[in-house]
């Protein structure tokens, strides 16, 4: 099978395809024959060690895809060849074949195509786990999404909307701008013409957003919180601008607000009954129509560094998605 190989640290030109034998599922494992496969900021980081995750050299960056299963190891009686799944894994979806253990697959929503199968997962999740559990956003509550027109911010404004927030969406041009009132956004700041905190406080009535979801960091992470109402939340997405910011705490004495952090992949691992409810709400909201991946392109696998530039780039809106043997739908 061909897999995209990251064998030196470097940028995303740095990687090759080759061919390399197929996986064989072990006790509790499946062998997915891989769809389509989503392109996300960590992989970025992760080519270049810069990321939590480490996994030794060489190995296949990807973390997210979807497929069909053909084939299961001993133990595994919840799915079966030819269903279809999607999965979030830490590494090694840019792969025609990928083995993952049962417990990380998802059955792909009724009516779901596999290109936006593939971009469902890790973004819907990241932003549901944000908002819900660690946010508590609630109906009429203000919501404030930094870096809105990425995959991470869409899925966030999608959600906030489902849950009956208004939603405020920053982003960095007028065309990323546009896809977020696209999908539900109430209003817009474009925070590279106009000033973060006097919109903030404009649209706000001076009252500033209850809860600020950022996945960006950078300077961009103290304007909102100063600009936080009392009793806010802010969430710690990802730090997209390359920049973790240093806060002054006195700001959380003197909001009453709450700093809090976001790491669905822990989520998922250590509190198995809540991930799955929040699959099934996601399932929910997507068969009613509320939540809709925007993939604004599709690359062959073999054009997987292609993808990560743009991504690297920050010229992606929504999601890029790599895909395989072919397949569009089911």
């Amino acid at each position: 099978m061909k897999a995209i190989l990251c064998k030196s640290y470097g940028l995303p030109e740095s990687l090759v395809v080759e061919d390399i034998p197929s996986p064989i599922p072990g006790p509790g494992e499946v062998v997915v024959s891989v769809k389509a496969a989503s392109v996300n900021f960590p992989d970025v980081l992760i080519i270049q060690n810069k990321y939590q995750v480490k996994p030794p050299l060489p190995f296949s960056p990807g973390s997210e895809l979807s497929g069909v299963i053909n084939a299961v190891g001993d133990g595994v009686t919840r799915f079966k060849p030819g269903d279809a799944v999607l999965a979030v894994i830490g590494y090694g979806a840019f792969a025609e074949e990928v083995k993952v253990d049962a417990h990380r697959l998802v059955p792909i929503p009724i009516g779901m195509d596999f290109v936006s199968a593939a971009a469902f997962g890790l973004t819907y999740m990241t932003s549901d786990f944000a908002l819900r559990d660690r946010g508590a956003l609630k109906a009429g509550e203000a919501l404030l999404v930094l870096g809105a027109a990425g995959g991470v911010g869409i899925a966030a404004i999608e959600i906030g909307k489902a849950l009956g927030a208004r939603v405020i969406a920053c982003a960095s041009t007028g065309d990323k701008l546009a896809v977020c009132l696209a999908h539900g956004a109430d209003d817009t700041i474009n925070y590279a013409t106009e000033d973060l905190r006097e919109r903030i406080k404009a649209l706000t009535g001076g009252r500033g957003a209850d809860v600020v979801y950022d996945a960006v960091g950078g300077s961009y992470t103290e304007l909102a919180l100063r600009s936080i109402a009392w009793r806010g939340r802010l969430l710690v997405v990802g730090f997209a601008a390359g920049e973790i910011p240093r806060i002054p705490l006195n700001l959380t004495l003197l909001k009453g607000c709450s700093i809090v952090g976001v790491f669905w992949g822990d989520f998922s691992r250590r509190e198995p009954e809540k991930f799955a409810e929040e699959i099934r709400q996601l399932g929910r909201w997507y068969a009613e129509g509320k939540l809709k991946p925007h993939v604004s392109a599709t690359f062959p696998l073999e054009r997987a560094s292609e993808a990560l530039t743009l991504m690297a780039n920050r010229q992606v809106k929504g999601k890029v998605v790599l895909t395989v043997q072919g397949e569009w739908g089911r």
